[in-house]
């Protein structure tokens, strides 16, 4: 990484990076005292509140709220920002984020090892020449696949950033965010994310998999944010979009649209613990996945696991998965649905998923049908009651069963959600999470 890209200083220290990006010089320019969070309406501090949802569970998730003066940073560009994340390992830490911070890098051509090419790579896998029944796993490192994996690894080691544990990520006023960064929350505890705005990152160099259906398909990496393995997380206020990257922006080849998203936010691998409230999900096509495959070696690890709180969220003009779940104890009430022109689903129920869907408000335009609000992959019980569609109170159970064909589901997910703070009248939802949900609107 390019030394001069550096920057970021707060109270506390100041972030920078010696010639090849190889060290870190830390001086101290804060006080010597950190300000109490007990004392202070700073966001920054603030934790979630008792009884908040799956992440209130147990010790409850304060992130950063206890860091030190030397611990409290502000960064404004992508180098500073994994510097932070870095400095100081486990050490409760909060880190601000001011304005947009730009994690694409200097471009996909930056990324692209020596030799990869994309037309040649078009050229050698198009079905008429390499065939339909063969996927390109066993390509060879020099091959047109094998240099796109070298080229996607490398883009993966710039874009990705590791959230330690105990720290809390938020956004200095309207404006701050991430543009093209992937968050990675992985194997740690205790992380708060607020008042940011993630639009989706690009993924250079998706993979052409022939045998993803009788028509293949293009296959992404790099979500906006992933929660895998890790416990008591709390994403509040933050907005999930595309941005000026929307899927009808990118190109087709061998019929199939050049797919460069994944998802918006992944609750996987064993994730517990986590609440999202008052964020918008936006503009987007899979949107949210909990638990991430069916086989027996996923089961083992997630199977009573992926206790998630989704409440006070706006999913707007999505296609699909807000959220699809497997196996894990879901509680989404009080969010609002806005379905755009390319809606297939809202709750996706999955394998052995126990979701409880209440108290919601969706809005459906002309020829979209309520019974499409839930999706059934596999046999798993739902509670779905006090839910509202286009103003009516809507058994979504039942317009399901008596809309779609071949696709019954079963009434009761066998739990009654405890961990909620305020539960608003569905009616309400609409007006209050239009107007409250999403980053530049914490208060």
């Amino acid at each position: 990484m390019n030394a001069s890209k550096w920057h970021g200083h707060v109270i506390g220290r100041r972030v920078a990076a010696v010639a090849g990006g190889t060290a870190l010089v830390l001086a101290v320019t804060g006080t010597a005292s950190a300000h109490s969070p007990h004392h202070t309406l700073d966001a920054a501090r603030q934790v979630l509140a008792a009884k908040d949802g799956w992440a209130a569970y147990g010790t409850g998730t304060t992130g950063g709220a206890k860091a030190d003066a030397a611990h409290v940073y502000t960064v404004t560009t992508w180098d500073a920002f994994k510097a932070a994340l870095a400095d100081g390992g486990d050490a409760p830490k909060i880190i601000k984020i001011r304005g947009t911070i730009d994690a694409d890098g200097p471009g996909c051509d930056s990324f692209a090892v020596p030799g990869y090419d994309f037309d040649t790579y078009l050229k050698t896998y198009a079905p008429e020449t390499w065939g339909r029944d063969k996927d390109l796993s066993a390509e060879p490192d020099d091959s047109p696949e094998g240099l796109r994996r070298a080229s996607q690894a490398r883009q993966d080691a710039y874009i990705k950033a590791y959230v330690p544990a105990n720290t809390t990520l938020v956004g200095v006023g309207e404006d701050a965010g991430f543009k093209g960064a992937s968050l990675q929350i992985k194997g740690v505890d205790n992380v708060i994310v607020r008042n940011l705005t993630f639009e989706s990152p690009l993924d250079c160099f998706p993979q052409w998999d022939p045998t993803d259906t009788a028509d293949g398909n293009w296959n992404s990496e790099y979500d906006s944010a992933v929660v895998y393995g890790s416990t008591h997380v709390w994403m509040d206020h933050n907005t999930f979009t595309d941005g000026d990257h929307p899927d009808s922006t990118l190109p087709h080849y061998y019929g199939r649209v050049y797919e460069q998203h994944d998802g918006e936010l992944d609750i996987v691998k064993g994730a517990d613990y986590v609440t999202a409230s008052w964020n918008v999900f936006a503009d987007h096509d899979k949107t949210i996945l909990i638990g991430n495959s069916d086989s027996a070696a996923t089961a083992a690890v997630d199977r009573g696991h992926l206790k998630v709180t989704f409440h006070h969220n706006l999913f707007s003009n999505l296609v699909e998965r807000a959220p699809r779940v497997r196996f894990g104890q879901v509680d989404s009430y009080n969010n609002h649905f806005v379905a755009g022109p390319d809606y297939s689903y809202s709750y996706g129920i999955g394998m052995e998923s126990r979701l409880v869907a209440e108290h919601n408000a969706f809005t459906l335009p002309d020829g979209v049908q309520a019974g499409s609000v839930l999706k059934k992959w596999k046999e798993a019980p739902v509670t779905a009651a006090d839910n509202y569609v286009n103003g009516r109170r809507t058994d979504l159970i039942a317009v399901h069963n008596a809309e779609v064909p071949g696709e019954t589901l079963q009434s009761g997910a066998g739990w009654t959600p405890t961990l909620r703070t305020r539960v608003d009248s569905p009616r309400a939802v609409p007006a209050l999470v239009d107007h409250g949900a999403g980053a530049g609107r914490l208060r």
